[in-house]
């Protein structure tokens, strides 16, 4: 399965430093994951650069796109609106933006969004694939409809009802599935409490509410995170171990769920250079030999 090892996948909430990693380097896909498409961002903008990212660097850009968090979007003005006003501000935006890069003069009179007349100058040769994160079924099936694959989190109780909600909106769209790309972290460290040690403070993530509800300040968020998620519960969703085995374990696990892409998010904080190191060394050659 070495097709679906992306070492460019990481996450991204700016777009501006893409092209510095692409002009240094000349495989990695390049892309964000992902960019919020509710408010701070305008469809019409997103699109152009993502296909002034695939001219200036053929083959090799994507884009993730998604709903975003009220910590990002609140500062920038918004009034954060419930889930459901956010699905239908991501699909009015991803429609705008998937017709511009299919090369379309787009007008566009939404409920959220609108454009006149927009248009792609400059296409690149190859249309850059755009990917839908999706953490529920509701979101899963617009993926299906609109974009070029979904991006869900590798929980093994909810991925596989994402993955299918994401199928049955291909099939009423009458679109074949592209990508299903599972997500999760990791930490490695020399020994397992330093490994654990420097990954508390992402327990924020696992949250359901910092993404759905309006909550706005990073210290409650991370306050919150402490009193609700217990090392167990953070053990249970991510890899923490100083043990590549158990790396290769869990990735393999997350496979078995219908990954055609494994996004591993490299979050080890005590040395991330010797984590890459290790799953350069230890971890990927496991895997494609599999």
């Amino acid at each position: 399965m070495v097709g679906a090892w992306r070492a460019g996948s990481c996450r991204v909430r700016q777009r501006l430093w893409l092209g510095a990693v692409g002009q240094a380097t000349k495989q990695i896909p390049l892309g964000t994951a992902v960019t919020a498409l509710v408010h701070r961002y305008n469809p019409v903008v997103v699109a152009q650069q993502i296909a002034t990212l695939e001219a200036l660097f053929p083959g090799r850009a994507f884009l993730g796109v998604g709903s975003g968090e009220a910590m990002n979007e609140v500062p920038a003005g918004m009034d954060y609106p419930d889930t459901g006003e956010q699905l239908k501000r991501t699909e009015e935006a991803l429609t705008i933006v998937t017709r511009l890069l299919d090369g379309e003069t787009v007008d566009f009179d939404g409920e959220f969004f609108r454009a006149k007349r927009a248009r792609l100058y400059t296409l690149p040769t190859r249309r850059p694939p755009v990917y839908m994160s999706a953490f529920y079924e509701g979101s899963a099936e617009v993926a299906g409809r609109l974009a070029d694959g979904v991006w869900t989190l590798g929980d093994p109780k909810e991925a596989p009802k994402v993955i299918a909600a994401y199928r049955r909106g291909c099939e009423q769209a009458e679109r074949e599935p592209g990508e299903v790309i599972l997500q999760t972290s990791f930490s490695w460290a020399e020994d397992d409490e330093t490994a654990l040690e420097h990954l508390r403070e992402w327990k924020g993530t696992l949250v359901d509410e910092n993404y759905t509800d309006p909550v706005v300040d990073p210290a409650a968020i991370y306050r919150k995170a402490e009193k609700e998620i217990s090392d167990d519960d953070l053990e249970s969703q991510v890899i923490v171990s100083s043990d590549p085995s158990k790396h290769v374990k869990r990735l393999e696990t997350l496979q078995a769920l219908g990954a055609t892409v494994l996004v591993a998010m490299n979050q080890s904080g005590a040395d991330p250079h010797a984590a890459i190191r290790v799953y350069g060394e230890q971890v990927l050659p496991e895997l494609r030999s599999a």
